[in-house]
């Protein structure tokens, strides 16, 4: 679930990457086998009921949003929306260090790996067909199972880890073309995704400079299969946790989800906000969670800068990932 152990460091060190993918990304059993699913980053893995489609990781709670305001005192435009919490079917899942039986009448589901060190989830397929498994967190991350008849001739071991070596070649030169990433003039984008599942989690540029009125276009990578956000306002998430962006952060690995880090701070077509050090009473806008690959979440979100100062972007979902704009 995620880069092999020994591969992770030339991604991370080298290239600012990781790969949202399964490895290896086919296997091929007999029935009766079972399948160890190792986690090694923040991933799931679905296995729908014949016919059923894997669960989004947000959904609505049934309740509606009322009293969230910003720091100014006055409602954000999602109140009377639906609030937006981990699905239940994910939450209510931990079946890490089970084993469990798939025969593609039920879904089997790790749930999130939120333990600081999760055990496998080990699955026994017990009937002949290909089954596609998915990760939740990731949009367009799945993989296959092939399971053949008992008494097939075995796939050696050393095909499966051929293919892996492969695989992990393979993205290691994708993240190294994912570095050199250059968006159109007047965008930032968020991240960088491309072929396999590599994802480079940085901003580029990670700093710009721009004069007051300015508007820049905060995207997402076209080729990424992840979530992102574009969020400025008080505080380092990665640092001060206790901060206004830092709790924000925090609630997104809870059940408790702070609304204001999951919908866009402005009206979704509605005016352009201007950002000042005022704006929401505290210099706060948020794109909101963004996806390249699954609406209805956005893929963008614009801002004009209408006053001079530095304005730090972070990614609320993966904290280390910041952008300075420097307005002058």
């Amino acid at each position: 679930m995620g880069v092999p152990p020994k591969s992770q460091s030339t991604f991370q060190n080298t290239y600012n990457a990781d790969v949202n993918a399964f490895f290896p990304k086919g296997i091929t059993i007999n029935a009766g086998d079972k399948v160890k699913f190792i986690p090694v980053g923040f991933h799931t893995v679905e296995l729908p009921a014949k016919g059923s489609q894997p669960t989004a990781l947000f959904g609505p709670d049934g309740n509606k949003i009322a009293g969230d305001n910003d720091a100014a005192g006055q409602p954000f435009w999602f109140n009377g929306q639906d609030e937006q919490f981990f699905s239940q079917p994910i939450i209510q899942s931990n079946n890490f260090g089970k084993t469990l039986k798939y025969t593609g009448k039920q879904r089997v589901e790790t749930g999130l790996p939120l333990a600081d060190k999760p055990a496998p989830m080990t699955v026994k397929f017990t009937k002949a067909g290909t089954f596609t498994y998915y990760c939740n967190v990731h949009p367009g991350m799945k993989a296959k199972v092939h399971v053949r008849s008992r008494h097939a001739k075995r796939v050696p071991a050393s095909a499966d880890r051929r293919a892996l070596r492969n695989q992990v070649n393979a993205a290691v030169k994708v993240a190294k073309d994912l570095n050199t990433s250059k968006p159109a003039d007047g965008t930032v984008q968020v991240g960088a995704g491309g072929k396999g599942g590599v994802e480079v989690y940085r901003f580029f540029p990670d700093a710009t400079t721009v004069p007051v009125g300015t508007t820049l276009r905060f995207a997402m990578s076209t080729g990424s299969f992840d979530i992102h956000t574009a969020t400025t306002g008080p505080g380092n998430p990665e640092t001060e946790p206790a901060s206004y962006l830092g709790a924000m952060a925090a609630s997104l690995t809870s059940p408790k989800v702070d609304q204001a880090a999951v919908y866009p701070s402005e009206l979704p077509g509605g005016a352009t906000a201007t950002l000042t050090p005022a704006l929401h009473g505290n210099g706060f806008w948020n794109t909101g969670i963004m996806a390249a690959k699954s609406a209805p979440l956005p893929s963008a979100g614009t801002v004009t800068f209408g006053q001079a100062g530095t304005y730090t972007f972070y990614c609320l979902i993966h904290p280390f990932m910041k952008a300075t704009v420097t307005v002058s």
